[in-house]
């Protein structure tokens, strides 16, 4: 196989841009380098593209890798034709590899490893070779002996070893495969005394259910595995088995009069005892793989909007995590994210010490000029938030003072409070004030926070327990450095957590970073990081271009331009009659358009940069220290709040996407209880996913469909009320 011209192929790329980023990527530049720094030597393919051809280069090489073993295991047996050695050309998934390398396989004790080790594997032959003037009887009985007492045993031994031929061949496996995909149903049942469990209920639409294999959405795929690892269902792919039965003996079967009759059996015995058991799971295992990578692209989907929702910066925050018993914790934090006070109240039940709890607040509130709460969205928040909204309501009569609140995803707070980090963060705090500081954090710069916690502990996507970890960890590991790449990192103030996330950087040097700027004070210069233990030059360029110095010595260390591109960036100034103290000022606004009027591709040529490199230069020049968040919409701070009880059929609200799922997606509207709006739901034209429309922390206007108070159910529409 030639990989780069199937790569080439599948990823609709020039020639030369392939073999270009699979060299980079084997001289070890990370993708976020790649994807920015590169663009004149990968056509300007983004870091997701970047992604999906890194996997399938690796893909690929162990699919190479996998038929070389194959190919020397079988050739050491003495056992390799030029019909195998074809075949094996021509695989192109890892399964037809290991279909092919399935009879020469070193299996462990079968009915016809026994056969064969009695010595029946030439009358297996015979009878296969379908001689019609074989007399099956008569050539049986060379084979009696002392292993081997009557006719009827040496046959039945030569038809367990013509099963197990059959199952072997790579080709009708395939066939099978295919077959299963195509016209099987995939049933389920609830299993055996399961029925009257109340947990068994979650699985209640798949009690007596079915659907065609090749219809199936992923999101049904996971809920049965789950369902069946839970031990609450059974599942199974039904077909039609005496169809499958003449596909399996279709390429053994001759007319070859009483011998084929045998065949025919044995095609039959082994599709029954060893194929049909094996391709089921063969199937099942691949719908449960292309529904986790399904799952594990809505992890990525979701994620990603989360982790960029545009920070609310400079503004003293209130972080209110709330509970019952033990009351709810309290932190102040200035616009840094450095706390100035912490407390606990009781204004929820059992105690429900409400007046004291407000004058608390009031206080602090006063003391500190806090601008916003932010309340997570755990246990007892429906009753924080409406002793929040009372609140706000009785400053703003009293004071005439204006302080909003949002209600936060605190899912992986308790996960960070309770993490070696957060001890070393805040050793002196318990792990309640912990999840405090991180609930107002997270509201003040998501990314710098939710970059601390495990992605699967952030609460988007689904079913993420049933993923491969070891996937599923990587995929999002990319999502985080991607975000994180693509922001920028402050150098002189950035934690170890998020420094680890930079392009060639990792958690050790990262320390070694924050241990610098400790012993030397802040960085001044790019630079300055050659002089950090364990970052050397190859480090170095991957990461610089993502690493901010504001107030540093060169203004153009407060930008994405990388440092290899300073003279050009300074001869492009020069090239207008700019210096950078202009750029600092920020008095070059009409750069681009004198570079228009110039012509780009003479001032591309002139400055020695391509297109696109001139044009994110241009961009990162114009405003240095830019936040690309900044454009994104902020959340929305609320004043007062509803119930699920006061919403009516018909009535419009807007509310913020909080989780996109195959089959639709949950919107806050500030009522606690998260509305469902179902992908036939989102809009008047079909769509193929709720992703194409819709991601998390977009705001957007919905309209109450229906309202389930009993089972605290909302469906929401977003289609035209003449629909």
């Amino acid at each position: 196989m030639d990989i780069l011209q199937t790569i080439t192929q599948e990823f609709n790329l020039n020639p030369t841009h392939t073999s270009n980023i699979v060299a980079l990527i084997d001289e070890g530049n990370t993708i976020p380098f790649i994807a920015r720094y590169r663009k004149e030597m990968t056509g300007s393919c983004d870091d997701q593209v970047l992604r999906e051809l890194f996997d399938r280069l690796t893909y690929l090489r162990n699919l190479e890798k996998r038929k070389e073993e194959v190919a020397n295991a079988i050739t050491e047996q003495g056992k390799m034709t030029d019909e195998i050695c074809l075949a094996l050309e021509k695989a192109v998934t890892l399964t037809e590899v290991e279909d092919i390398y399935r009879p020469y396989k070193q299996k462990r004790k079968t009915r016809a490893s026994v056969a064969i080790a009695k010595g029946l594997q030439p009358l297996a032959e015979s009878i296969l070779a379908q001689d019609k003037a074989l007399d099956v009887c008569k050539e049986a009985e060379k084979y009696i002996t002392e292993e081997v007492k009557t006719i009827e045993e040496a046959i039945a031994g030569a038809r367990d070893i013509i099963a197990e031929i059959i199952s072997d061949d790579a080709a009708t496996r395939k066939k099978l495969r295919n077959f299963f995909f195509k016209h099987g149903e995939i049933t389920s049942s609830y299993a055996k005394g399961k029925a009257d469990e109340d947990e068994a209920k979650t699985y209640g639409m798949y009690a007596e259910y079915s659907e065609p294999v090749s219809e199936i959405k992923s999101h049904r795929v996971l809920a049965l595995n789950r369902g069946e690892k839970e031990e609450f269902l059974k599942v199974s792919i039904v077909v039609d088995g005496d169809f499958a039965k003449r596909i399996a003996a279709a390429s053994f079967l001759k007319d070859g009069g009483e011998s084929s009759k045998i065949v025919k059996e044995a095609a039959e015995d082994g599709y029954d005892r060893l194929i049909a058991p094996s391709v089921e799971r063969e199937v099942r295992a691949q719908l449960f793989e292309e529904a986790s990578e399904q799952a594990i692209k809505m992890f990525e989907l979701n994620l990603k909007p989360l982790l960029m929702q545009p920070p609310v910066k400079d503004k003293i925050t209130m972080g209110w995590d709330p509970a019952f018993r033990t009351g709810c914790k309290i932190c102040v934090v200035d616009g840094t994210g450095k706390v100035l006070d912490k407390t606990v109240v009781f204004p929820t039940p059992p105690q429900n010490r409400t007046e004291e709890a407000k004058l608390v607040l009031k206080k602090l509130i006063s003391k500190y000029g806090v601008e916003v709460i932010s309340c997570g969205n755990g246990t007892a928040s429906k009753e924080s938030e409406i002793f929040i909204a009372e609140l706000i309501k009785e400053i703003k009569a009293e004071t005439g003072r204006e302080v909003g609140y949002v209600i936060v995803n605190e899912a992986g707070a308790s996960v960070y409070s309770a993490s070696a980090l957060g001890a070393e963060e805040f050793p002196d705090y318990d792990v309640t004030a912990r999840s405090a500081v991180s609930i107002a954090r997270r509201l003040q710069d998501p990314l710098a926070e939710l970059i601390k916690i495990d992605p699967k502990s952030i609460g988007v996507g689904q079913y993420q327990p049933d993923m491969n970890e070891k996937r599923l960890d990587g995929a999002l590991s990319g999502v985080l450095e991607d975000c994180v790449n693509s922001v920028g990192v402050d150098l002189n103030t950035a934690s170890v957590s998020l420094l680890k996330f930079v392009a060639g950087l990792n958690a050790s040097v990262a320390k070694n970073i924050v241990a610098y700027r400790e012993t030397n004070g802040r960085f001044k210069s790019r630079k300055q990081l050659l002089k950090v233990p364990k970052l050397g030059e190859k480090a170095y360029t991957q990461c610089a271009g993502f690493l901010r110095i504001d107030g540093g010595d060169n203004i153009l260390d407060n930008t994405a331009v990388h440092p290899e591109s300073y003279e050009k960036a300074e001869k492009l100034l020069s090239l207008f009659s700019y210096t950078k103290e202009d750029v600092k000022a920020r008095k070059i606004a009409d750069l681009r358009q004198k570079i228009k009027a110039y012509g780009e591709e003479k001032a591309a040529k002139e400055t020695e940069l391509d297109k696109a490199t001139l044009s994110d230069i241009v961009t990162e020049l114009m405003k240095p220290g830019r936040d690309i968040r900044e454009g994104l919409p902020a959340p929305m701070l609320r004043k007062d709040i509803m119930g699920i009880e006061d919403l009516k059929v018909g009535m419009e609200i807007t509310g913020t996407v909080r989780n996109v799922v195959d089959f639709g997606a949950f919107i806050d509207i500030g009522v606690h209880q998260d509305g469902l709006v179902h992908i036939s739901e989102i809009t008047d034209r079909y769509i193929r996913h709720p992703s194409e429309v819709l991601k998390v922390g977009q705001i957007v206007q919905v309209r109450i469909k229906e309202v389930d108070v009993k089972k605290n159910r909302i469906g929401l529409t977003m289609r035209k009320k003449n629909n």
